[in-house]
């Protein structure tokens, strides 16, 4: 593993593989910002976009969707160049994670930004539409799609849980059950995504690592990080082999920050099992 650039972001979140240009993008939240570096951490650029950018994903078309506070915006690489779908949201509200699933329908979650309310949900564009999906919490996280785009996994972070659902339907989290607890000291489930044997990886807020879940739920695979707050893992790379992750040094004192000099970097580490190539959100009727 090593830490492809140091740059100690507040909140680094939403990493993504752009396979046609062969780089990662990334937010930090709390600076308003969106980044890209190339797969060793070079040719590194910021852009800077005021708010609150919490996801960054393809879009159909060309260009990139970025979710930010309660509005959906078109990202064309540079600059954001329009909006594209804004959600009414109480004023502490703002989105947080997001995925797409294989049939191009964009999944996004909200939260209350003071951590104090079950105020956020899951929300779907789905149809030319934005629609409540369910999934009530404080924080949500995720989601991420099974490959056949039939179950959603959706992370309560606050209550340590990941969920999973049936979306089959498009619209609606139906049915569901208790993927995986995160275990007292382990820290909180962060963000999720899914690889191509749908095993899930969730990086573990407070936790020093990331872990891979089995469909079935069984702890498969744990990796151990020098920073506390991962927050989510992304493949990439020619064969998707390659693994990032984003963190966060947001919260920590001066003593911990001493002891976490590359928190809030972005590392990069190998995996057996490749992820799965994005698709891009169909964000039209």
């Amino acid at each position: 593993m090593d830490c492809i650039w140091p740059l100690g972001a507040t909140l680094g979140e939403g990493p993504l593989w752009d396979a046609a240009a062969q780089a990662l993008w990334f937010v930090d939240i709390k600076q308003g910002r969106i980044h890209r570096c190339d797969i060793d951490g070079g040719d590194r650029r910021t852009f800077e976009v005021g708010g609150m950018p919490s996801f960054i994903l393809p879009r159909t078309g060309g260009g990139f969707v970025v979710g930010n506070v309660s509005t959906l915006h078109h990202f064309d690489g540079e600059r954001i160049v329009g909006e594209i779908g804004r959600v009414e949201a109480r004023a502490d509200n703002r989105f947080n994670d997001a995925t797409t699933d294989s049939r191009g329908r964009l999944w996004f979650g909200s939260m209350d930004n003071l951590e104090e309310e079950n105020t956020g949900v899951v929300h779907v564009h789905a149809d030319g539409a934005i629609h409540v999906a369910g999934g009530e919490a404080m924080i949500t996280n995720g989601p991420a799609v099974s490959g056949d785009a039939r179950w959603l996994y959706h992370v309560d972070t606050a209550e340590k849980t990941i969920w999973r659902f049936d979306v089959s339907d498009g619209h609606t989290l139906r049915d569901g059950e208790v993927f995986a607890r995160i275990e007292k000291g382990a820290g909180h489930p962060d963000g999720v995504t899914i690889d191509a044997e749908d095993h899930v990886w969730v990086g573990l807020w407070g936790g020093w690592a990331a872990r891979r879940y089995a469909p079935d739920g069984t702890l498969a695979q744990e990796v151990r990080f020098p920073v506390a707050n991962i927050t989510k893992v992304a493949f990439g790379g020619p064969d998707l082999k390659t693994a990032f992750a984003t963190s966060a040094s947001i919260g920590l004192d001066e003593a911990a920050r001493a002891g976490q000099p590359l928190a809030g970097g972005i590392f990069r580490f190998a995996v057996d099992v490749p992820g799965v190539a994005v698709t891009p959100a169909r964000l039209d009727a």
